[in-house]
């Protein structure tokens, strides 16, 4: 029964690239409008885009080398390698405490510049500052711009971070880089410096401290002896005094050492319990071991004896000095050995990060422990001559008392005043791990946009989104587009029409095509049609009447029976073409002539067989017009009328070809199916759905069923399936250059 089916095997495998070129090709008039679109739209935004100017700071940054608590705001993170220190910096640069700065240093300099049209990011709106309105961000506003605008990397292996900034001002773009580049390095060289800058400001404090200190004895001496009358001391009782002050004034001057190293050695150890916690009470406990406490507070007491001996009068200082000094360096020797016995287990046993922090605990702590054993013999010395001082008379005691007080406290600020300038000098010695390679300069053109770049970024666009209309457009359109598509349902398909060439705007000059252009690729197609219909049934009785319907309408039924009519009448066949659609007939128009008399007028006796029978230009071809519209068509197709009528019409053709309604709308070609040879349904390529594709043939697949195939009609060779009528081509010639138009019914 279907034997003029197309073999399917493999037909998707075999065409799979192709259809998705041919899905362009059908596609193409909107993909390419999208695409237009999309570099107009691409052209627009770059003409109409502002220049972006790009200024770049080069930075070498380097591990510090003098402290483990310097050069980075996470010392504890440092030293675990170069790459690692490096990001941590970066993320220093990306904190909001430097964008603050630089924040600030923006608005100053705006403030004291000259040229304000210079700067455009840290308005709210630039154009409301040439219009003369002041709309400056705040510091906040301008910390969230920075986050947006400024690109900080590192170069990849390298101890080198780039700061990139875009401005749509070129002087803008450098002045935020080299301000980035200033405020980092502050930051970064005030935590290099944190440590000695603690010291430089607490021996300042002290310095004042102590100033106040002397200034106040000095008015207090002065009040008592204008007061008293000048008194002279006896001279014992001023070598008293002035050793007494001396030893005061070093009391006073060790207790600020103390301090000192109490506080540097809390946040050394601070730092070490983040990283060892164990090591810490170890370190303590050895630099408080028995021998190296007895040999501190032997050299402490030495030197005690030393000054005390060089501030005798009358004493041979040099030569008592040396011998001291002899005696204090071998006890030095011996600490400093069993120093080096002690530091050298540590450091062994320390992880290799924390060796120098390791070292750096341990000297501060027997260095706090020998100030701590000095100040203590100190405080003894200062007690001895205080009970020296009570043994004075009473008369000078009070005035003693003031003199030594105010000779003490000047000794006092003048060793606190060199401490501070020693630790000025320090401070400022300590030099910056950052070095400004390449400062940001003003650029002389602009980076982006790139508008060659956009251009061709839309383009692709463009494109990418017309061939994504295209595939979507496809996904959701269920309608029947090629042969594959009928014959993956096990739908028989009897031949594909093209598109009739020249009826464009609905022009039906042509769309009895084999009549008018014989040697149209259409014709062919009928006539290829014609021939797989006379061999799709190989029964003893012949098949001569054929029934042509479709699921809807405007799908081609009437041109396709006027056409498979026309065809079996060339072939020198005796055809008849019926217009059983009681609707809307259209076979009258087609030969410009009028509906009536019809098959319906004879059924009621309003004219004669022989008038309702009409002559075409074709030979071989006559037709029925459809006659006048029944109120009733169902009931006149379903009756014995119909019947007797039909077989009175078998008698005197070869073929008869009956065009019906479509099979969804009405129940009249259902009616019809069961009194025919062979039924066919006409599906309209991009037109018919699928669904109701199925539903038609589920209709016509009844007891009696005729049902010989599907027709695609209107389906084009530029959908790239030119392969399956190739064959037409070869035996016939298109007009070249003709418009190609749907045909409907």
């Amino acid at each position: 029964m279907n034997g003029s089916q197309v073999p399917t095997t493999n037909i998707n495998d075999s065409h799979t690239l192709r259809e998705y070129i041919n899905l362009v090709r059908l596609n193409f008039v909107p993909i390419f409008l999208i695409t237009i679109t999309g570099i107009l739209v691409a052209i627009i935004y770059a003409l109409n885009a502002p220049n972006i100017f790009k200024s770049t700071t080069v930075l070498k940054i380097s591990k510090p080398q003098n402290s483990v608590l310097q050069g980075s705001l996470l010392p504890e993170f440092q030293d675990f390698g170069s790459d690692r220190f490096i990001a941590n910096e970066i993320e220093i640069l990306k904190s909001y405490r430097l964008r603050e700065k630089v924040a600030e240093s923006l608005i100053d300099t705006f403030k004291i510049s000259n040229n304000k049209s210079q700067f455009s990011l840290i308005y709210n709106d630039a154009s409301m500052f040439r219009s003369g309105i002041s709309d400056l961000k705040t510091v906040p506003q301008i910390v969230g711009m920075l986050n947006s605008r400024v690109a900080i990397d590192q170069k990849r292996g390298l101890d080198i971070v780039e700061i990139a900034v875009e401005s749509p001002s070129p002087y803008e773009s450098a002045l935020i880089a080299n301000c980035y580049a200033a405020a980092y390095r502050e930051i970064n060289l005030a935590y290099n410096r944190l440590q000695l800058t603690a010291i430089k400001n607490f021996l300042a404090s002290q310095r004042d401290e102590k100033l106040s200190e002397l200034s106040n004895v000095e008015e207090t001496l002065k009040n008592y002896q204008e007061q008293r009358g000048i008194v002279q001391l006896p001279e014992q009782t001023r070598v008293l005094i002035e050793q007494s002050s001396k030893f005061q004034a070093d009391m006073n001057t060790a207790k600020i050492d103390l301090t000192i190293s109490d506080k540097t050695l809390t946040q050394l150890k601070d730092e070490l319990k983040k990283r060892n916690p164990d090591i810490t009470n170890y370190i303590e406990n050895l630099a408080t071991e028995p021998y190296i406490k007895r040999l501190q507070e032997q050299i402490g007491e030495l030197k005690i004896q030393r000054d005390r001996a060089v501030a005798t009068p009358g004493a041979n200082s040099q030569k008592i000095q040396k011998e001291f000094d002899t005696k204090i360096n071998d006890l030095k020797d011996k600490l400093t050995n069993q120093y080096s016995v002690y530091r050298a287990g540590i450091l062994s046993s320390s992880p290799e990060e924390i060796k120098e922090l390791t070292k750096k605990v341990f000297d501060e702590e027997v260095k706090y422990q020998s100030l701590t054993s000095s100040y203590k013999k100190l405080n003894e010395i200062v007690g001895d001559y205080d009970r020296k001082m009570n043994q004075l008379p009473t008369s000078t005691i009070d005035l003693a008392r003031l003199q030594r007080e105010q000779s003490a406290n000047e000794k006092l600020y003048t060793q606190v005043e060199e401490r501070y300038q020693e630790a000025i000098i320090n401070e400022q010695s300590v030099p910056s791990n950052v070095l400004i390679i390449d400062t940001g300069l003003i650029p002389k053109g602009p980076s982006k946009p790139n508008r060659l770049l956009i251009v061709i970024i839309g383009l692709i666009l463009g494109i990418g989104m017309g061939i994504g209309f295209a595939f979507v457009r496809n996904y959701l359109d269920d309608t029947v587009k090629t042969p594959e598509d009928i014959q993956n349902k096990n739908i028989n398909i009897l031949a594909w029409i093209p598109q009739i060439e020249g009826m464009e705007g609905g022009n039906k000059d042509f769309e009895f095509i084999v009549a008018k252009k014989p040697d149209a690729s259409a014709s062919e197609a009928y006539r290829a049609l014609r021939t797989r219909i006379k061999f799709s049934k190989l029964d003893k009785v012949p098949l001569k009447t054929i029934l042509i319907t479709s699921p809807t309408s405007q799908e081609g039924k009437t041109t396709t029976s006027i056409n498979l009519a026309g065809s079996f009448a060339q072939a020198n066949f005796k055809t008849l073409l019926l217009d059983a659609d009681l609707r809307k007939p259209r076979i009258h128009s087609i030969f410009n002539q009028k509906r009536f008399p019809g098959f319906t007028d004879y059924f009621f006796g309003q004219a004669s067989f022989e008038e309702i029978i009409r002559k075409s230009d074709v030979n071989n071809l006559d037709y029925i017009t459809a006659g006048t519209i029944p109120p009733n068509p169902s009931e006149i197709l379903s009756s014995t009328q119909m019947e007797t009528f039909n077989e009175k019409l078998r008698g005197l053709y070869d073929y008869i070809v009956i065009d019906s309604p479509p099979i969804i709308a009405v129940t009249d070609a259902e009616i019809l199916s069961s009194v025919v040879d062979g039924t066919i349904l006409v599906v309209s390529a991009n037109n018919t759905e699928m669904e109701l594709m199925e539903k038609a043939v589920q209709l016509l697949n009844h007891e009696r069923s005729s049902f010989i195939g599907v027709v695609l009609n209107n389906f084009t060779y530029r959908s790239g399936y030119g392969s399956y009528y190739k064959y037409y081509y070869y035996y016939s010639r298109p007009t070249n250059g003709s418009k190609k138009s749907k045909v409907k019914s």
